[in-house]
């Protein structure tokens, strides 16, 4: 630990993007570089932030930040830059601030970067943690980014019933888990597919799903779902895309609604997957669209006001997969996209 004019610099682990990549990531894709330093005080004048990095969120979108741009194919979010830490949604404790709505010890929650300290600059992107009395891990996952997605998608996006029949993608994820809890708290009927047996028993056993299936076990996911949803599908909350999307339109009931927040069964191919039933969509009036939760953010209070009462009933549940170490993030990271982890995956990176 070296001090120069009595500002203290430490040493500063970060992940650091090799390069593009493209086809399905590899953890080499990705190194630790132990030799950074970083000095613990915001530089004169500037409005940043310097935070000790907690907790790490590991997201699916990240994929596509990994990608080589391509001219005049824009994109809704920056690329990562090779030979730069890769960044993304995690927890923070403010160690000094230039701006005046962040103060030393203050915890927060946003973009961060994959390291143990980090100078934000973009604190727009930054959400001061309140309530202390859940897990602190809890806002990668449950009262982060991927809540608010669950939250946004399915209240704005599929303007639910009681009684509807609702199908969620992926459930046991970050987002589905959430999603089918707020639907079946609503009164609906829910079920839920998932890649693993030890997955679809979360389903219906911990979050109370009504039933759930295994989806590598289901030759005909068009039968699959005729034999859970006989009468159809109201709502659908896609996050596979592919094949599933296909199965999905051919049991959606009139006027359903189908919300769009993922397809990770394309995100590691060269050429994604065609939709071959769309025509259906037609005679059945069903409604596909599309939603990003940035544009819902202004929602997050009254979304706390829902959900923190919810976790301390016991009402909702959450499971996530923590990772420990900074070093064990390419591997959860990457992980994502073979099922391999069970819940919200998370890395921690420090306690406190």
């Amino acid at each position: 630990m070296a001090s120069g004019g009595g500002i203290e610099e430490v040493s500063n682990k970060q992940v650091i993007l090799k390069d593009y990549v493209s086809g399905f990531p590899k953890e080499s894709d990705m190194y630790l570089n132990a030799s950074g330093t970083i000095k613990l005080k915001v530089p004169e004048g500037s409005n940043a932030v310097l935070v000790k990095n907690l907790y790490l969120s590991c997201d699916p979108y990240m994929r596509g930040r990994m990608k080589q741009p391509i001219p005049g194919n824009e994109t809704y979010i920056e690329p990562f830059k090779p030979g730069s830490p890769i960044v993304g949604y995690g927890v923070a404790k403010v160690l000094d601030s230039g701006h005046p709505d962040f103060k030393k010890g203050d915890l927060i929650w946003g973009i961060t970067g994959w390291e143990e300290y980090s100078l934000i600059t973009a604190t727009q992107t930054l959400f001061k943690i309140h309530h202390t009395d859940v897990p602190l891990s809890f806002y990668t996952g449950l009262l982060g980014m991927p809540g608010m997605t669950a939250y946004a998608g399915f209240y704005e996006i599929c303007s639910p019933k009681k009684g509807e029949h609702v199908f969620i993608s992926a459930a046991s994820g970050a987002v589905g888990q959430l999603v089918g809890q707020l639907a079946k708290l609503l009164g609906c009927y829910v079920v839920g597919s998932a890649g693993s047996k030890e997955k679809v028993d979360l389903l219906k056993n911990k979050f109370g799903f009504n039933e759930a299936f295994n989806y590598k076990e289901e030759p005909d996911l068009h039968a699959a779902l005729k034999r859970y949803f006989p009468e159809g599908i109201d709502i659908y909350f896609e996050n596979v895309g592919g094949k599933m999307l296909d199965a999905v339109i051919l049991n959606m009931r009139a006027h359903g609604r189908i919300a769009v927040c993922g397809m990770i069964s394309q995100y590691n191919l060269e050429h994604p997957e065609g939709v071959h039933n769309l025509m259906t969509v037609i005679w059945k009036r069903v409604r596909i669209e599309g939603f990003m939760v940035y544009e819902y953010y202004h929602l997050y209070p009254k979304f706390l006001e829902l959900v923190l009462p919810y976790i301390k009933e016991g009402k909702i549940t959450y499971v996530e997969d923590v990772a420990e170490g900074l070093e064990s993030a390419p591997a959860a990271l990457i992980g994502l996209f073979t099922g391999r982890n069970v819940g919200k995956q998370v890395v921690v990176v420090a306690r406190e």
